[in-house]
């Protein structure tokens, strides 16, 4: 099974954005989306930030992670 994680996108550089994740920051590629601007919610899987979704998306996906 894989499972992608919700984070916020603190900063964007040449293809690559620093994610905030539950406070952990991580390095992700985001060359897979467009528009993407600094505050916007993605879903990361495998060190790349694969869907642009909305901050309520992201609460439902933060809330059913807390429950597994």
């Amino acid at each position: 099974m894989c499972v992608g994680i919700s984070a916020k996108v603190v900063n964007i550089d040449e293809g690559t954005a620093v994610i905030d994740m539950s406070g952990a920051k991580r390095k992700v590629s985001v060359d897979l989306i467009e528009d993407l601007d600094p505050g916007d919610y993605v879903m990361v899987h495998a060190g790349m930030a694969i869907a642009k979704i909305t901050d309520s998306d992201a609460d439902e996906t933060n809330k059913i992670m807390e429950t597994l």
